[in-house]
């Protein structure tokens, strides 16, 4: 049955491997159920009703529902991927726009959790538009594909630094901004080890590398201290309970950006960036992926490629119901890849893990900052290292995919560093005479990022 389902035979496979190539994938992205609850709760936390103390009930709840709800979204929205493109590939909340949703929009902009729900639901309602019409893959061809680079190098920095702030090794100072923090703490010396220590697995390809590295950090956090009387990793009252309830963020989203003129035009930014940046993030995912699993065609196109872009719009959505960012197409679905998986029963086979991981939410929620923080400095090298793609020789190209790449972490906003890059694109292909180097969707999307930087009508902020 099997075999007549996802056509084993015919993409030289079997049952056992695509098993064991699900089992892969899940431990190489299954660091995104402690990752992901920890960076949007200090966007979460903003919220008064929430607060940002660790021993609140109303924090602890909220918290055990992100974890709920990560589970959940990436379980399904990967069912919903294999089951309409039968492609060995894994969904979930989407490093660096969970970092933009928390701390861009919610603390940046000032706008409240379940706003930003609502924005990354219009996201992904216009994501299934252009889906289902074409535009959508015609829209990504409007930056060059060093821009596209630049973003995901961009994105990297900036996670890789919030991952340093984090645990404490990199701090803030009133006369440099920042400087280091103090080595000898438990949690900035646990995360620099844990960089080390991962840094060494991911060298060596040991498959699920990220997730050892933060389980080894959290057993040494149970025999450090945190420098306030307890240690950097709290016992778990138990090991195993039945999920947490996602009641606190499920369903939780509001459109009120919809009916106010000056928040909608403050919120229009935000929807666009998280439109481009997630384009970029799943196309990019999806044909790395896809091509290392040589399911593309001779000229070097996906087959299914519109039902692979449908199926991450109704991602988009369903990431937004259920209370977290935006779902996207995972590139550690490689490491799936890699083990021998070449069919959506190796989703499927990853799906079923993280909905086993519901259980394990004890377990999940004592994971500290010093044991994530490793993941997201790693996680972040590994995209940085996509800026050697980008042809550095031509100035032309290489100031704008500079300043994506500068912009986003000095700007703490993906979409300030997006957009600096773009209008320079611009102004470069024009003064330079070489207009057609940027589609006129390019210079459309400059005219939107100009109108915002420089505060001019209908972008105020």
């Amino acid at each position: 049955m099997l075999n007549r389902i996802f056509k084993l035979s015919a993409h030289g496979t079997t049952t056992g491997r695509e098993l064991q190539a699900g089992l892969a994938t899940f431990a190489a992205m299954a660091y995104i159920l402690a990752v992901n609850p920890g960076i949007l709760m200090p966007g979460f936390g903003a919220d008064p009703a929430i607060g940002t103390d660790p021993a609140s009930a109303s924090y602890v709840a909220t918290h055990g529902a992100l974890v709920t709800v990560t589970a959940l979204t990436a379980a399904v929205a990967t069912v919903i991927m294999a089951l309409m493109t039968n492609y060995p590939i894994a969904l979930a909340p989407g490093m660096g726009i969970n970092a933009f949703f928390a701390f861009t929009i919610c603390l940046g902009a000032g706008i409240p959790w379940h706003e930003a729900l609502g924005m990354v639901f219009v996201n992904g309602v216009l994501f299934l538009l252009l889906s289902l019409t074409g535009i959508r893959e015609k829209m990504i061809r409007a930056l060059p594909h060093a821009l596209k680079f630049a973003i995901t190098a961009g994105i990297g920095l900036f996670i890789a630094f919030i991952g340093l702030e984090n645990a404490g090794v990199v701090v803030a100072h009133p006369g440099t901004l920042l400087t280091h923090g103090d080595f000898t703490s438990g949690s900035a010396a646990l995360c620099l080890a844990g960089v080390i220590i991962t840094g060494i697995l991911v060298a060596r390809r040991i498959p699920g590398a990220i997730i050892i590295g933060i389980a080894v950090i959290t057993l040494a956090g149970l025999f450090v201290h945190d420098g306030h009387g307890g240690t950097v990793t709290r016992w778990p009252s138990e090991l195993f309970s039945a999920p947490a309830s996602p009641a606190p963020v499920f369903f939780k989203l509001t459109f009120g950006f919809l009916h106010d003129t000056g928040a909608f035009m403050k919120a229009v930014p935000f929807i666009v960036a998280l439109l481009l940046v997630d384009m970029f993030d799943n196309l990019g995912s999806l044909i790395g992926v896809t091509t290392r699993a040589g399911l593309v065609d001779a000229g070097g196109n996906l087959p299914k490629a519109g039902r692979a872009l449908v199926a991450d719009s109704f991602a988009a959505m369903l990431s937004a119901l259920a209370g977290t960012s935006t779902v996207v197409t995972y590139i550690e679905s490689a490491s799936g890849v890699e083990a021998g998986g070449r069919t959506g029963l190796t989703s499927l086979t990853t799906a079923a893990l993280f909905l086993c991981a519901l259980f394990l939410t004890p377990l999940i929620l004592i994971v500290p900052a010093a044991a994530t923080s490793p993941a997201l400095v790693v996680v972040g090298v590994l995209m940085l290292q996509s800026i050697t793609r980008i042809n550095l020789d031509d100035f032309v190209v290489a100031l704008p995919a500079a300043l994506i790449v500068i912009g986003i972490p000095f700007t703490f906003s993906i979409a300030e560093g997006l957009g600096l890059g773009v209008v320079a694109a611009a102004l470069l292909a024009l003064g330079t005479g070489r207009p057609r180097s940027l589609p006129v969707t390019g210079y459309v999307i400059a005219v939107v990022f100009f109108l915002k930087f420089f505060h001019i009508f209908p972008f105020t902020a």
